[in-house]
């Protein structure tokens, strides 16, 4: 199929699609429509039709919250005549207005774009600015249209789009120039990647098949760090950039004597005695530039190495990896690992990472590529007690001490067929006051419907929640129920589609 540079597709007919994707709990039916639309789509209008389906817009922040989404009222059009590429002007504008005076210059054009949008348009355009488009489009089945749309095998697709860290210029390639060219995308020094993630393992003796490499699993909070030259960035797990609240961390990485390098860790904050702060503390660097650095520093700790002077090493085996990252790293900036066959050496060595404060252990095939972005089986993290990471739904309002703070959270695990969010349970257990004080504060926030008992929210908040298991339930939809959930802490560096899913909860009935 030949694609032109630039089409006028109307925001109506993305809409259609995504009302139609809606009404489907079909994977295939969800890929399959989806692929549908983006070959009408122009290239150039692909990086917003994506960033409009997944409620994220291409340019990333603008500007724009919930308060000024949903409270621009302005009399809407008569006709569907809005283009993709007018609304992408609109963003553009939204996202250049700054400095003085630009609330008003914001207000006036949200409200010029209100009045070119129908009815259903101006509901969509909120939805997708404030990351309310829920029908179950999420990166997983978008990133399998990009595939069938261009014919091009989604390992390609998916490989890509995590090197990119940018679905619709992954799609804009893909449209353009082919398998070919999507091949041709490699790591970007400067320019993070989706993290490799790890799937929980029910135990070390079950996650050990052969030599394995088992390192601790630091309570700290994911970081990727890129150097070139003199040049240094740090970035979160989400790819947020972070580089000006860790000073300690770039003084770390201008130490390496290499040229360029790309590396995996975790920042933790540490008490005098070297065992980890709460990680709320270190957590506190992450979200404000004014916390002074004085009061809770960080210190880095690397366990993988993904580039080293002009050499991808994400396809190179984890035990080359490891070795390449001894050379570079001293081993006081390392995660502490063995390489082992033996579960009693493994467990051994798991007892004196939970001794000096941390999680568990990771479990790590030694010949696992780094697969950026996804949550296989060649990693497995082991801890103690079952924590799994689910999202808040709703909160009920306290009662005797806990009046006047939202206490009992709704959690809920991600379908990864449809996308949704299934309740599987309630807690108000391992909160303390600071907690509290935080939920009631933030929640109302997120709030997309109340009533006398209970804030429903918005599905973004992330929480690590212990259990000792599940059952089943008719309760639930999810058709399972968590046993003795208590809040272990909340992830504010987690997005939502990283939350656990309802199949993986479902798989401990056994």
């Amino acid at each position: 199929m030949a694609y032109r540079a630039s089409v006028s597709t109307l925001l109506a007919e993305l809409i259609a699609a995504s009302s139609e994707v809606a009404t489907t709990s079909s994977r295939n039916a969800k890929t399959a429509r989806l692929a549908s639309l983006l070959q009408t789509l122009g290239p150039d209008e692909l990086p917003t039709a994506l960033g409009l389906l997944r409620g994220e817009p291409r340019q990333g922040r603008i500007g724009i919250g919930y308060a000024s989404a949903f409270g621009t009222s302005v009399e809407p059009a008569a006709d569907p005549k809005l283009t993709v590429a007018e609304v992408d002007g609109y963003f553009d504008r939204l996202q250049e207005s700054t400095g003085p005076g630009s609330q008003a210059r914001r207000a006036r054009l949200l409200g010029e774009l209100f009045e070119r949008a129908t009815r259903d348009e101006q509901d969509f355009l909120r939805r997708s600015l404030t990351g309310e488009v829920r029908q179950g489009a999420l990166a997983g089945i978008l990133t399998e249209a990009v595939a069938r749309a261009f014919a091009i095998p989604p390992a390609v697709v998916r490989r890509a789009s995590m090197l990119q860290a940018d679905l619709g210029e992954v799609a804009r390639v893909a449209a353009t120039k082919g398998e070919e060219g999507l091949l041709t995308i490699g790591l970007r020094v400067l320019s993070p990647i989706q993290p490799m993630l790890a799937s929980p393992g029910a135990s070390i003796s079950e996650s050990i098949k052969g030599p394995t490499s088992v390192e601790w699993k630091l309570d700290g909070a994911r970081i990727q760090v890129h150097r070139l030259g003199e040049v240094v960035t740090v970035y979160t797990r989400n790819l947020n950039d972070i580089t000006a609240r860790m000073p300690e961390v770039v003084a770390v990485a201008v130490d390496l004597e290499v040229g360029a390098v790309v590396l995996d860790g975790e920042a933790m904050a540490l008490r005098a005695d070297g065992t980890p702060q709460p990680f709320q503390e270190t957590m506190s660097r992450f979200g404000t530039e004014e916390r002074a650095f004085a009061e809770v520093p960080v210190v880095p700790f690397f366990f993988d190495i993904l580039h080293l002077d002009g050499n991808d090493l994400i396809d190179v085996p984890l035990r080359e990896r490891l070795v390449t990252l001894e050379k570079i790293v001293p081993s006081e900036r390392r995660v502490p690992r063995i390489t082992t066959a033996e579960v009693a050496d493994a467990e051994s060595f798991a007892q004196g990472a939970l001794a000096a404060g941390q999680e568990g252990v990771m479990i790590k095939d030694l010949d696992s590529r780094y697969e950026a972005g996804r949550r296989g089986k060649t990693w497995r993290k082991v801890k103690p007690v079952h924590t799994y990471d689910l999202v808040v739904l709703a909160a009920e309002w306290g009662h005797g001490r806990r009046s006047g703070y939202l206490s009992n959270i709704h959690l809920g695990a991600r379908d990864d067929t449809t996308g949704e969010f299934v309740m599987v349970g309630k807690t108000f257990k391992g909160m303390t006051d600071e907690i509290l004080a935080w939920q009631t504060e933030y929640f109302p926030t997120l709030a997309v419907d109340r009533d006398q008992w209970t804030v429903h929210l918005r599905p973004e908040q992330v929480v690590e929640v212990a259990i000792d298991g599940v059952q089943v339930s008719t309760r639930y939809p999810g058709g399972v129920a968590l046993r003795f959930a208590r809040v272990k802490r909340y992830r504010s560096d987690k997005r939502p589609e990283e939350a656990d899913t309802i199949q993986t909860l479902r798989a401990l009935l056994g």
